[in-house]
């Protein structure tokens, strides 16, 4: 009994990205070059604002949904939040869902959508891109392994998806935000 406690307990606070780093990172290079490269500066801030912009976008959509009669209680959503972000990498069943709140799987299927107003399924892809967006802002990765990272399969499917939610490709999107190259300051990969 202990053993299978121990093995659908999820931690409190799932691993997300943290933004700070990468953002102390690109505005103290921008300090450094406000006075002699301006373009360096320039390109820094735009992408330290883009970080901002997506965090932003991220909590708005990702944020506590509003408790409704009938939805899955304030612990339940961290829970699930925090199981799902776990595992982004790989295949998430809406069988193993609803197990981790030890609910069924058809009631699961209807207090998630009264809670969050849209399918486990549509919430998982979600947050795939939105953690691929992440990373497309604060790694150097090619988009085949951000693909792999995010659950996503690969990166035709990446694509596709990506650009349905953005009506650009993936390339193009990060392209936007990072058109100029990062000279004095490195962004970590492995973040």
């Amino acid at each position: 009994m202990q053993i299978e406690e121990c093995a659908t307990r999820v931690p409190e606070r799932a691993e997300e990205p943290n933004l700070l780093p990468s953002l102390v990172r690109l505005l103290d290079g921008a300090c450094q070059d406000l006075d002699g490269d301006r373009e360096n500066a320039k390109f820094l801030l735009i992408r330290a604002t883009s970080l901002i912009r997506v965090e932003i976008d991220r909590q708005r959509v990702g944020g506590a949904p509003e408790m409704k009669a009938g939805g899955l209680a304030t612990w339940q959503i961290r829970r699930l939040k925090a199981y799902i972000d776990v595992r982004l990498e790989r295949r998430i069943s809406l069988k193993e869902l609803s197990a981790a709140l030890k609910l069924s799987p058809t009631y699961f299927c209807r207090v998630f959508k009264r809670t969050f107003h849209e399918t486990p399924q549509r919430y998982i892809l979600r947050r795939r891109i939105d953690k691929a967006e992440m990373l497309m802002l604060t790694t150097d990765l090619p988009l085949s392994e951000i693909a792999v990272r995010c659950g996503l399969g690969d990166q035709a499917h990446f694509c596709r998806t990506f650009r349905r939610k953005h009506s650009q490709t993936p390339a193009t999107w990060r392209r936007e935000r990072t058109e100029f190259r990062l000279r004095g300051v490195r962004v970590d990969a492995a973040a």
